[in-house]
């Protein structure tokens, strides 16, 4: 397996650079053309390569020729998650620039400001961007990080008629456990109802085989595992550390910036949009040590086959569980 190569070797570009590239328009969408068909325009439909180009419409400048079974209209933004968005094809691509370059994420409030878009806009287009990562998949290479983070108010920020005296606790918290592959680097993390011994291991089992080595802290919820995993543990709260190095300080440190991110960016994050936010963090950490634009040509990839309209976005999906985040 090929090495992965070190952040500080990856070779990045600034925002005046990527103007540069894409000075207008036109270039970012023939550039988003270049990245969804390489070997030359096809109807999204039908599969067709007989294709009008140039055709005299608005927003649609392509025509499939095959007119007796399909003869549809159609744009480079047709089935992704640009379809029916009014935006400028350099506005995603600066958009998207923005979401992956900056470890902490980007604010609707910012992009409505460095875009020239409204806020409301702003917010629609980054959460379509973040619909793109639902269905990235990491690939286990058997020796993973695994561990659990809550999310939620903190007791002592709380008025004293609402604290709820628990301690430390996770009462009205959302609960997020999480996988980092020591060798690819790859993430996956999902937000779960509990982190109880079911739910945790259950995890487990979907994202690794039978037969890998995996690494959390003392918590009890692992610890019934079986023969089936090498299953190491540490207990850093007390300074103990395992010979075999069964840290977990890699996936602990994408949570805590994500906690970072939510205190100090965005502030509060609705329950059921929170997964997308997951999604978020986990595929920048997964990405992180390539380069720049191999980021914005594996996050276009993304771009194909998701749908999401705003009143879908705003609908009361059944995601929201009630807590405040």
């Amino acid at each position: 397996m090929a090495k992965v190569q070190r952040r500080n070797f990856r070779k990045g570009i600034t925002i005046k650079e990527l103007l540069k590239v894409f000075s207008d328009n036109a270039l970012a969408e023939a550039w988003f053309i270049e990245q969804r068909w390489p070997d030359g325009i096809a109807c999204p439909k039908c599969g067709s390569t007989n294709i009008l180009i140039g055709a005299k419409h608005k927003s649609m400048p392509f025509r499939c020729r095959n007119y007796k079974n399909c003869g549809k209209r159609f744009s480079v933004k047709t089935g992704t998650v640009m379809e029916s968005a009014k935006i400028e094809y350099q506005d995603w691509l600066i958009a998207t620039y923005m979401l992956t370059t900056n470890s902490n994420s980007v604010s609707s409030m910012n992009l409505h400001l460095e875009l020239g878009i409204t806020q409301k806009s702003a917010w629609f287009l980054a959460h379509r961007l973040r619909k793109a990562l639902e269905v990235y998949e990491t690939q286990r290479d058997g020796s993973d990080e695994v561990d659990e983070s809550n999310f939620g108010n903190k007791e002592r920020t709380k008025h004293r008629s609402k604290k709820l005296n628990t301690g430390r606790g996770t009462v009205e918290k959302t609960a997020v456990v999480g996988a980092r592959s020591r060798k690819t680097n790859d993430v996956a993390a999902k937000v779960v109802e509990s982190t109880d011994k079911e739910t945790r291991q259950s995890f487990v089992r979907n994202q690794t085989s039978t037969g890998s080595t995996i690494y959390t802290d003392s918590a009890s919820a692992c610890s019934t595992l079986g023969s089936e995993y090498d299953h190491e543990t540490d207990n850093l709260l007390v300074g103990e550390f395992n010979p075999k190095m069964a840290q977990t300080i890699s996936i602990e440190s994408i949570s805590m910036t994500l906690k970072r991110a939510h205190n100090s960016l965005f502030y509060k994050i609705t329950p059921k949009y929170f997964q997308r936010y997951v999604n978020e963090f986990s595929r920048r950490h997964s990405i992180r040590s390539q380069n720049t634009f191999n980021n914005l040509e594996a996050f276009n990839q993304l771009l194909k086959g998701k749908r999401l309209g705003y009143k879908n976005l705003i609908a009361d999906n059944g995601l929201d569980s009630g807590v405040r985040l």
